[in-house]
């Protein structure tokens, strides 16, 4: 990021302090969205929906929270190319990381039948919903850093 890129950055409005109510919905729908979720599935998640966003402030938080609960620099380098690296990955983080995609590039056709089958026949129903409301909190944090500006590396949350 170019020094001019960061300044522009900094001029924009801090979400969390202009619309607290929405933002302390967010994270609601963050903590509720992960409960029953293994937490390296989580992790997996928040960084693909994160590179297809192009989103490199939440991608530089969850590969760092991810680095920190234990995930392997291999799988963390493989996550943006996981079907050619399958074997990276166990058959349900396949599955959830095909719907995270799917999920995150509705524009793109929708959410195939097969994706979500596939991803149905690996996680229960409630477990399905957990991870849906995940993919749903992931994109809308990701949108929140792009349009605020937020910039990868800092302490800001």
């Amino acid at each position: 990021m170019t020094t001019t890129e960061i300044n522009r950055s900094a001029s924009r409005i801090n979400f969390a302090k202009l619309a607290p109510k929405a933002f302390r919905a967010v994270i609601g729908l963050d903590a509720a969205a992960r409960e029953g979720l293994d937490p390296t599935l989580v992790e997996l998640v928040q960084i693909r929906s994160s590179q297809l966003n192009h989103c490199a402030y939440c991608l530089h938080m969850h590969t760092g929270d991810a680095r920190k609960a234990g995930e392997s620099e291999e799988r963390l380098h493989m996550t943006a190319v996981w079907r050619e690296a399958a074997h990276f990955f166990t058959a349900k983080e396949q599955a959830a990381l095909a719907l995270t995609e799917s999920v995150t590039l509705v524009a793109d056709g929708g959410v195939p039948d097969t994706v979500y089958a596939r991803a149905a026949e690996h996680f229960e129903e409630r477990e399905l919903a957990q991870l849906l409301a995940l993919i749903f909190t992931i994109n809308t944090w990701n949108r929140i850093a792009l349009a605020t500006g937020k910039v990868a590396g800092t302490d800001e949350r």
